[in-house]
C-alpha cells in the first residue's frame, strides 16, 4: 500500500517535472485554460441572452433550474479540466518509463480514459452541487458542515486523476483509492 502512495505522489511530482523539462507539454494547461474560458463565456452568454441574469439578481436565491444549469456548467468544466490533467499525467507516465512524450501521446491516453474521466466529472459536479445546495439552504451550521465536507472531499480526491490514468478502474474506485492513499499518510 505504501508503494501505491509513493507511486501516485511520484506521478504528481513527475507531471510538474515533465512540464519543466518538456515545454511542448505546456500545451495541456494552455489548452485547458482556453477551453475553460470559452466554456465559461458560452454559459455566461447563454444566461445573459435568456434573461437568467436578471432572475438571479431578483431574489439572490437559486432555483432548481439554476442548480441544473450550474450542474451542467460544472460537469462540462470539470470534464475539460480533468481531461487535460489526465493527458498531462499520461505524458508524465511515459516520461517515467524513459520515453519522450508528445502532446498527442498525452491526449491519446486521456482519450482512452474518457469514460472514467466523465464519470469522475459527474461525481465531482454532483458533490459540488449538493454541497452548494446545503450551504445556500441552511444556516450557519449547515454552511460550516458543507465547508468541512467540501474540504474533506478535496483532500480525499487529490490523487484521483493519477489513479484514473495509471490504473484501469472506474471513477468511484479511483476516489476510494485516492482516499485510501491519503489515509495512509
Amino acid at each position: 500500500m505504501a508503494g501505491r502512495f509513493s507511486n501516485s505522489f511520484v506521478l504528481v511530482k513527475a507531471s510538474a517535472n515533465v512540464l519543466r523539462m518538456d515545454k511542448e507539454l505546456m500545451a495541456f494547461p494552455l489548452m485547458s485554460g482556453v477551453a475553460t474560458v470559452l466554456i465559461a463565456a458560452s454559459f455566461i452568454t447563454l444566461v445573459v441572452m435568456t434573461g437568467g441574469w436578471e432572475a438571479l439578481a431578483e431574489d439572490g436565491s437559486s432555483s432548481y433550474f439554476e442548480y441544473a444549469v450550474g450542474f451542467l456548467f460544472a460537469l462540462v468544466q470539470s470534464t475539460v479540466i480533468l481531461f487535460f490533467n489526465a493527458a498531462l499525467v499520461g505524458a508524465a507516465l511515459i516520461c517515467l518509463d524513459g520515453g519522450d512524450p508528445t502532446v498527442s501521446d498525452g491526449l491519446a491516453i486521456a482519450g482512452k480514459r474518457m469514460g472514467a474521466i466523465l464519470g469522475y466529472a459527474a461525481l465531482a459536479a454532483t458533490v459540488g452541487m449538493v454541497l452548494r445546495f446545503i450551504s445556500e439552504r441552511s444556516g450557519f451550521i449547515g454552511r460550516l458542515i458543507s465547508s468541512f465536507v467540501g474540504m474533506t472531499w478535496s483532500l480525499a480526491t487529490y490523487l484521483t486523476v493519477p489513479v484514473l490514468v495509471a490504473k484501469d478502474i472506474g471513477p468511484i474506485d479511483a476516489v476510494k483509492e485516492s482516499a485510501a492513499l491519503l489515509r495512509q499518510t
